[in-house]
């Protein structure tokens, strides 16, 4: 029996020797991306882009069922402009990338570049928002920003990446509610359902909110070595934009009022998140929903007569999946330690011996179990084994959660956790920033991640100070 535990890959770093390593080692081996000349800016190659033109795909699918529309902004922002909302500035400030020349001349004003673009869609709003007619606008734009990192690694902190960031306006402070907390659910659902990974969401708190929002709310899937990823937030601004940027519109009952405002987003950080919660040590496990090639055919003894011939047919058989036939001179070998490394949920096996049988191997990249099934059910063994795969993801990931989750009822019992267990820790809160603090600097990085939905109290006083307990909180270590 063949050993499924077996490395096929020596050149990656196993995880448990060096997770950051491993990390890197797997984005380089699977060639999703490559260091550029400008420090903290990456160069997406073919598979690594790939990867993120199917998750742009499907999200932006998910919005515009529920009626957003696509739209772009410039990348540049008149320093006035971002001046205009106080709170945001002042959290993005450390940030901001500015450019003071054009061509041979100093700008008589110095632009931002993009780090969010919530002023810029605010100046439009306030020109093309004037009556409960206009009411909702429902905003999505895919763009680049920059925030200039002091420490950057690939997909999880680059001073440029790539995102999509929803800006909507609503008559009321209920509809914008609520549309925050939909997008939320969009999020959570594209997370399991094509990302195969189950997460935590909830609220933000206060100290941990989006500058300017008055309330945050986020996903927060944990990685394979229990440290926290926010995978996507979303929020709810009320209507402070409006009033800084005077944008009103005139309701049903010709009273002037102000409309309310959301803004949510998920980057190509969501990549980082794929790599570190399915990963092994023989590099990525792509969920099928996203990845570039889903099966890939190899030929074995594709020199003798029929063999490529048979393979193509199969190819033509599967055609509504992204299948790859690999008739490259490279060895059978190879060529299974290469798309292993790449995360291809499926490969099909297809030499002479199969052929007389009327039959082909389907190999899983998750349990990396043989199976032998005949060509006349083809199409559904197929579909069987990728969401099969899709579903031992879930589980796998659903288990690493649950395992790396524990719960602490005082100060002593969080600090030895914090010390000694990687993971999520659940334990109560009096509401105060002070124990917020405490917390971070006695643990040394852990945070509040957020203000769970769906999780009971576990105790009645708070875990840092022992006063009344307002909150039970999730907290952990992030990237």
């Amino acid at each position: 029996m063949a050993d499924n535990n077996k490395k096929m890959v020596e050149q990656i770093t196993s995880m448990d020797v060096d997770f950051a390593q491993w990390y890197t080692d797997v984005v380089k081996k699977a060639e999703l991306m490559d260091y550029s000349s400008v420090k903290g800016c990456m160069i997406f190659r073919p598979y690594g882009y790939a990867i993120w033109e199917n998750i742009q795909k499907d999200l932006d699918a998910r919005f515009k069922a529920l009626g957003h529309e696509n739209v772009y902004m410039p990348m540049f922002i008149p320093e006035s402009l971002l001046q205009r909302e106080k709170d945001h500035v002042e959290g993005f400030a450390p940030e901001c990338a500015w450019v003071t020349i054009g061509g041979e001349n100093q700008l008589s004003e110095k632009l931002c570049v993009r780090p969010t673009s919530e002023t810029l869609f605010c100046e439009h709003f306030k020109n093309v928002i004037h009556s409960y007619r206009d009411l909702p606008k429902l905003y999505n734009q895919w763009c680049s920003v920059v925030r200039w990192e002091k420490t950057t690694r690939p997909f999880l902190r680059t001073s440029e990446f790539l995102w999509q960031e929803g800006h909507t306006m609503h008559a009321t402070a209920e509809e914008a509610r609520a549309e925050t907390r939909r997008m939320l659910k969009v999020y959570e659902d594209f997370y399991l359902e094509s990302l195969a990974i189950p997460a935590i969401t909830g609220q933000k708190t206060e100290k941990e909110k989006f500058a300017g929002a008055e309330e945050t709310y986020t996903i927060e899937p944990m990685m394979h070595n229990g440290v926290a990823l926010q995978g996507g937030t979303s929020h709810y601004f009320g209507d402070g934009f409006a009033k800084a940027f005077d944008i009103t519109y005139t309701d049903a009952d010709n009273t002037v009022k102000y409309p309310h405002q959301t803004s949510w987003g998920v980057s190509t950080r969501s990549i980082g998140a794929i790599i570190m919660t399915h990963g092994d040590d023989n590099g990525l496990i792509l969920p099928p929903a996203i990845a570039p090639i889903q099966v890939v055919i190899i030929p074995a003894a594709q020199h003798k007569p029929g063999v490529l011939e048979k393979a193509t047919e199969v190819k033509d058989r599967l055609s509504k999946y992204r299948v790859k036939l690999d008739d490259s001179d490279q060895s059978a070998g190879w060529k299974f330690s290469q798309y292993e490394m790449k995360g291809v949920p499926v490969r099909l096996e297809i030499g002479p011996r199969d052929i007389e049988n009327n039959a082909c191997v389907l190999v899983s990249r998750v349990t990396r179990e043989k199976k032998f099934i005949s060509l006349d059910n083809l199409e559904a063994e197929v579909e069987a084994m990728l969401r099969q795969v899709h579903d031992e993801l879930v589980d796998r990931a659903a288990k690493n959660l649950a395992a790396k989750t524990y719960e602490a009822h005082n100060f002593e019992e969080f600090t030895d956790i914090a010390e000694h267990k990687p993971g999520y820790i659940k334990a109560m809160w009096c509401g105060s920033v002070e124990c917020e603090d405490k917390i971070k600097d006695v643990t040394g990085g852990v945070k509040s991640r957020c203000i769970p939905f769906g999780m009971e109290p576990i105790d009645t006083v708070c875990a840092c100070c022992g006063k009344p307990a307002k909150k039970l909180v999730v907290w952990g270590r992030q990237y």
